[in-house]
């Protein structure tokens, strides 16, 4: 480990060959002043001088920097065997299965791709061919990926660049804090509901045909929404209607990251099963691999035009063998319980810093040790993404830290 972390650069020259060579739109966090990370383990982070950065902010690494089972899968497949997915592998269909023990029933075909992005792109795919449908609808400041046909369902990203394509309708993001309804509306899922049914009711005017609603399970960008109870079994009723399907997109939020389910389209119910499901960052803890599942019907609907999906390094025999040790870690580990607890004493210290503090701003906590970004369309919701072996020592030295910074403030 020690070997590996040395550095090849000191800080200064890796930053001038970054600004040489590397794309200027390839942003770095604090660009002020950037740091230089030469190593990671557990939930910390450090620089090239040694210093420990409590990581709140690299959902990717899911189950931690450097975990020695993932490493091994990974080393261990790589001295056998990597191929592309066109040979007969266990691998594959192994992961595949244990995938499946984690969805509904009728969610059992698999794709597998290499990021979120190629994920979504290929659920819009699937959609459009099952449908015979172009267009597409998303929420209010959704995020689906960087690709083309992505950035055009993508209001965070469109926004700023060639505004909104006539296929693309934008619904209302069911925010029950800063929204149009808020929790104290006698029913917010069915008020967003007619929201969607209105948006879906002017795009029928125009003579546009809707293929999918993609959704965030819980919209990351848009700051950390939860979406109230019984909205997605109101939209998928309306987009069924409309002859669409349902995209979940678990790419921020699958594998047990909100610790009381598998999925986060789960906490709408058992009653609740998108049509197809969308997965990646967490999936092989900063490998590339990620994932689109449906069901059968939809599946054959995309074989029947005759042309095979094939991808390179899609489903590949490494790439499967680290994501079934994800999966191993996050059960014998207990980290879907650790979600759950820290996530429930993170709340309950947050609350208790809201009396103390009724204003929480713009937060730097990088000169504190502590890596942690904002979002939000205002740029104001500290966005906690931690790996999922995030303690409860962590979450109060977060807080302690935030109390602290925010008392100097008041005091100013």
């Amino acid at each position: 480990m020690a070997n590996m972390a040395k550095s090849l650069y000191n800080k200064e020259e890796t930053l001038s060959l970054r600004h040489k060579h590397i794309g200027p739109s390839c942003r770095l966090f604090f660009p002020d002043e950037p740091i230089k990370i030469v190593r990671g383990e557990g939930q910390y982070m450090y620089d090239e001088n040694g210093r420990r950065y409590l990581d709140c902010i690299t959902n990717v690494v899911h189950v931690g920097h450097g975990h020695p089972v993932v490493a091994k899968a990974a080393f261990q497949q790589l001295q056998v065997l990597n191929t592309n997915a066109r040979f007969l592998h266990d691998n594959i269909v192994q992961y595949a299965t244990r995938l499946s023990s984690t969805l509904p029933e009728k969610l059992c075909i698999f794709y597998f791709v290499n990021s979120g992005s190629e994920a979504n792109d290929l659920a819009l795919r699937l959609a459009r061919h099952y449908t015979q449908h172009e267009d597409v609808i998303v929420l209010e400041e959704a995020y689906h990926g960087h690709l083309s046909s992505l950035i055009d369902i993508s209001p965070y990203k469109f926004k700023h660049l060639g505004g909104q394509k006539e296929w693309v309708h934008v619904a209302p993001l069911p925010d029950t804090y800063r929204g149009r309804y808020r929790e104290d509306h006698e029913d917010p899922a069915q008020a967003y509901a007619e929201e969607l049914k209105r948006v879906i009711s002017e795009a029928h005017s125009k003579g546009r045909k809707i293929a999918a609603f993609f959704v965030e399970s819980l919209p990351s960008v848009a700051g950390q929404i939860i979406l109230p109870p019984g909205y997605l079994q109101r939209a998928r009723q309306l987009i069924h209607e409309a002859g669409g399907l349902i995209v979940a997109d678990e790419v921020h939020t699958g594998f047990g990251r909100i610790g009381k389910h598998f999925w986060a389209f789960q906490l709408q119910g058992k009653d609740f099963v998108p049509d197809i499901v969308t997965m990646g960052k967490p999936m092989g803890n900063g490998h590339p691999i990620s994932c689109v599942v449906t069901t059968k019907e939809i599946a054959e609907a995309f074989t029947s035009t005759g042309v095979e999906y094939f991808n390179t390094f899609g489903g590949n025999p490494v790439s499967c063998a680290i994501g079934l040790a994800v999966l191993d870690v996050i059960e014998q580990e207990g980290l879907r319980e650790n979600a759950t607890k820290v996530g429930k004493y993170l709340t309950e210290l947050f609350t208790e810093l809201k009396k103390k503090h009724p204003i929480i701003g713009d937060i730097r906590l990088k000169r504190e040790g502590i890596i942690l970004s904002k979002d939000g369309p205002g740029g104001n919701v500290l966005k906690f993404k931690p790996p999922m072996c995030f303690s409860m020592d962590d979450a109060k030295f977060v807080v302690e830290k935030i109390d602290a910074i925010l008392t100097g403030w008041n005091k100013n």
